[in-house]
C-alpha cells in the first residue's frame, strides 16, 4: 500500500513538472525576477538532480544523469556530482537548457524512482538509510523526503512560468 501512495505522490509531481514546461521556450525557463532568483530551468534540473542522487543512492546503482549521458547533453560549467545545493546566483543562470532536455532527464529520473516503488514491501518502509541524523531515517522518511522537496521546487517552477507569463514572455 505504502509504494502505490508513493508512486501515485510521484506521479502528480511528474504532471507538475510537465505542466510547467508545457509549450515553453528558453526565455519562460530563464526568466528571474531578480539577478538572485531561481529560474524554472534551474529548479527542475534541481529537484531531478536531487531525486535522482537520492534514489541511485537507494538502489545502489550509479545515477541516471550519468549513467544515461545526461551530464554529457547538459554541457553544464559543474561537476559531475553537482545537484544545485549552495550554488551560487551566477551558476542558478548557468542552467540554460530547452524544456525537451529538462522533461528528458526528469522522466528518466522520475521512471527509475517508479520502477524502484514497485520493488518495495511494506516492511522495507522501515529500514533505516541513515545513521547521521537522530533519529536515524528509515526509508519511508527518506523518501518522504524526496517527495516533499520535489514538489516544492516543482510549485515553485510553475509560480516562476506564471510570473515569466504576466511579464509578457
Amino acid at each position: 500500500m505504502s509504494s502505490e501512495l508513493l508512486s501515485e505522490a510521484f506521479d502528480r509531481i511528474s504532471q507538475v513538472v510537465h505542466s510547467a514546461l508545457q509549450g515553453t521556450g528558453i526565455e519562460v525557463l530563464t526568466f528571474r525576477m531578480d539577478a538572485g532568483a531561481n529560474t524554472m530551468a534551474w529548479l527542475i534540473w534541481h529537484l531531478s538532480r536531487v531525486q535522482d542522487g537520492h534514489v541511485a543512492e537507494l538502489v545502489g546503482q550509479e545515477q541516471v544523469w550519468t549513467a544515461g549521458g545526461w551530464f554529457d547533453r547538459f554541457d553544464l560549467p559543474f561537476d559531475r556530482e553537482a545537484t544545485g545545493f549552495r550554488q551560487s546566483a551566477d551558476e542558478v543562470g548557468a542552467v540554460r537548457v530547452d524544456a525537451e532536455l529538462l522533461a528528458g532527464y526528469y522522466d528518466a529520473v522520475h521512471a527509475r524512482t517508479i520502477d524502484y516503488l514497485h520493488t518495495l514491501t511494506e516492511a522495507d518502509f522501515a529500514k533505516i538509510v541513515d545513521t547521521r541524523w537522530d533519529p536515524p531515517v528509515t526509508l519511508g522518511v527518506r523518501l518522504v523526503s524526496i517527495l516533499s522537496d520535489d514538489l516544492q521546487h516543482a510549485g515553485q517552477a510553475s509560480y516562476v512560468r506564471g510570473l515569466a507569463m504576466r511579464a509578457g514572455l
